[in-house]
Formats: structure tokens, sequence, C-alpha cells
């Protein structure tokens, strides 16, 4: 029974991974899901959702608490060489969403083969969006979190060897902002740039001062990261652009850093503009907070972790971003990382996780689930997510 679902969840995986889709258009990867888990009994809770599902396995009675998986792909085009690579031409599973999704597909089907032992229910999101940080937001306004005492997610670690599980209590990923700066000057002919406020030069010269704000407008033993990842000005070879526009990213962990970093890059690029003769305007898009893991509920995954016979260790601070914050802000819960030892990393066009790291992480989820909700029965959890 085991290795027959072990080799169905890897099934499911490579159809998932070769037919990718982007955020908030995971509409063949819904019915997919849909499908496998009406298959399988498994009720789906009628939510109104565009993209995603939630699942939902146990009696209904007693405590809630809840798995999550994200579902959506990125624009990358594939060559990693895998026979089930992706069909979908620029769009491939290049972070393990499809990793996640079979983990939590394993899950619910251990779960509910043993739903009628559970000493509550578990709901699993099936959560469309993450990599536009959009998707966890739209299952809380859809009721997906309602009355959940615990919420418990993860991500696949290609630096981690196959059989090796990390979390850490507190702070674990990144707050995630996005910034657009706008460089006006004066457009010239390329011969005569004296005639003109060169915005080229201006904006080479933000970027390499932006880089002092880790180390010097802010101590150097916090964690902040300032990149600079988009540079579009110009479209011909002898002529001084009018503007250029700057896009990128910060990273922090302290949100007294991170509400002082707007004002610190205006003050950067005012001066630097000004000293050149060309305006900078700062547009600052704010994004997911922080991922703040719960003590108790790290503690305990970890117990749990090595009673399933993974290798715990204590995970490093990330600067990465997930909205998987957002459901931790409503409820506690701990995200975790699944060793799945890829050679290239996530994001790479030759991403490819280990698959065999897959049906052992279900196997861990279905316990931990049950272990949690017997926690729960016997200390019932004081607060529970009524957003």
């Amino acid at each position: 029974m085991t290795s027959q679902l072990a080799e169905k969840i890897i099934a499911y995986r490579r159809e998932l991974h070769q037919n990718p889709e982007l955020s908030n258009h995971e509409f063949a990867t819904t019915a997919r899901l849909t499908r496998w888990l009406e298959e399988a009994g498994i009720r789906i809770l009628p939510l109104g959702l565009k993209t995603g599902v939630v699942a939902e396995i146990g009696s209904g009675k007693g405590p809630i608490i809840a798995l999550r998986g994200d579902i959506d792909a990125l624009p990358i085009e594939e060559i990693s060489g895998v026979p089930f690579s992706s069909q979908n031409s620029g769009v491939m599973h290049a972070c393990g969403h499809d990793f996640h999704t079979s983990v939590m597909l394993g899950a619910a089907h251990l779960l509910k083969a043993r739903e009628a032992t559970l000493p509550g229910t578990v709901r699993i999101f099936f959560q469309p969006a993450e990599e536009t940080f959009n998707g966890a937001q739209h299952l809380i306004d859809a009721g997906a979190l309602d009355n959940v005492a615990a919420v418990f997610g993860l991500h696949n670690a290609p630096e981690l060897p196959t059989g090796t599980f990390a979390t850490r209590a507190g702070p674990f990923y990144a707050n995630v902002d996005r910034f657009q700066i706008l460089i006006t000057g004066k457009g010239a002919h390329a011969a005569k740039p004296e005639q003109g406020v060169d915005t080229i030069v201006t904006a080479s010269q933000i970027v390499t001062a932006l880089q002092t704000l880790p180390s010097r407008s802010f101590s150097s033993l916090e964690s902040l990261v300032v990149s600079v990842t988009r540079i579009e000005g110009g479209n011909t070879w002898n002529v001084l652009p009018q503007t250029v526009e700057l896009e990128g990213t910060v990273r922090t962990h302290s949100d007294a850093v991170r509400r002082q970093v707007p004002d610190k890059i205006r003050q950067v690029i005012n001066g630097v503009a000004a000293s050149l003769g060309a305006e900078a305007e700062l547009r600052w898009q704010a994004g997911p907070p922080a991922v703040i893991n719960d003590p108790r509920w790290a503690a305990f995954s970890k117990t749990v972790a090595a009673e399933s016979g993974y290798r715990v260790e204590e995970a490093e601070l990330q600067m990465g971003g997930e909205d998987f914050a957002l459901y931790l802000h409503h409820v506690p819960g701990v995200f975790v990382s699944i060793g799945s030892a890829s050679e290239f990393g996530l994001h790479h066009p030759r991403f490819n996780p280990d698959e065999q790291a897959i049906f052992p992480a279900s196997q861990y989820f279905e316990l931990l689930a049950e272990r949690t909700l017997q926690q729960l029965t016997t200390v019932p959890e004081k607060a529970t997510s009524n957003v």
C-alpha cells in the first residue's frame, strides 16, 4: 500500500511538473487537484476560489489545523532535461511547488486512511499565487483559515541533502519589499552630453550608492539586502535618454529597519540626482511580512521530524520571502525546510529536486497533523483564527 501510494504521488508530481501554470492562472492545476482529491473521497470546501483548492479531512469535531502547499510556477524556460519536462513553453516549476503540492497530496491520502481516528480536522491548502505574494490573502479572505488553531507549511531546500529537516523559532524568512526609481534628466545627443543631464550616469551612481545602506546607514549586524534587478533606459546608441527606471527589492528581518528603509533610499537617490542635475522619484511597494515561526510549534515540529527519521538541523535565516507569513499573522504555526538535494538552486532552469524526498515528507506531515491534533485536544489552543 505504502509503495503503491508513493508511486502514485511521484506520478502526480510528474504530471504537475509537465503542466506548470503561472500565478493566478492555475486553472488546469486546480482541476487536476480537485479530480485527484475527489477520486480519493476527500471533501473539497466550497470557498468560491478562482484557483486553488482547500480540502478537509476529519469529523468536523474537535480542533482544526491546516497544512499548506503552493501550486504556481515561474516564467522560466526549463532546460533540466528530465523526461517529464514542462510542456508549457516559458513556464516551469523551478521553485518546487509541484514538489510541495505532491507532498500535501500524499499527506491527504494518508490522513484520509486514518480519518475515523483523527481527534479533530485537518484542512489542506493547495494555495495559488505564492510567487506573486497574493495567494495566501485570497485563501484568508475566502475563509480557509477560519477557526484554525495551528498552521504548517514547507519549502523544499535544494542546498540540504535528502533526509534533512530544518526550521527555527522566531524570524525565518524575510520581509519582502519592491521598489522602482524613476530618474529624470535631460536628453541630448551622445556627442554633446554637456547639453543634457545624463540619466544613465545618474542611475549608475545611484545603484552604487544604494549599496552603502546595509553597512553605513544601518548596523552591519542587521539583516538587510538591497538589490537592483532591472535597469531600463534609452532606445538607441547615440542619444542620452530623458529617463531611466531602476527596479529592485529590499529584504529585512527587523520591522524597525523595514520602516526606515524607504526614507533612507529617498535621501540617497535625491542627493545623488541633485548633485548631477537630475531628479529621482521612489515608488515603494510593500510585500509580505517576515515569516515568524511560533517557538512552541517550531520545537514540536523538530521533535516529530526526529521521530520520523529526519536529520534535524537549526535552519539559518533566509532572505527569501514567503506569503505563508500572512497565515502566521493570524494563527500560530511553523514553516519548515525539507532537503531536496538539487544540484541547481531555486528559480534555476535546471532545478531538479530529488523525488525520493517527497513521500517521506508526506508521511511526516501526516504524523505532524495527528500529533498536533492530539496536543490541541490535550492542551487546547487559547486562540483560533476568526479572520
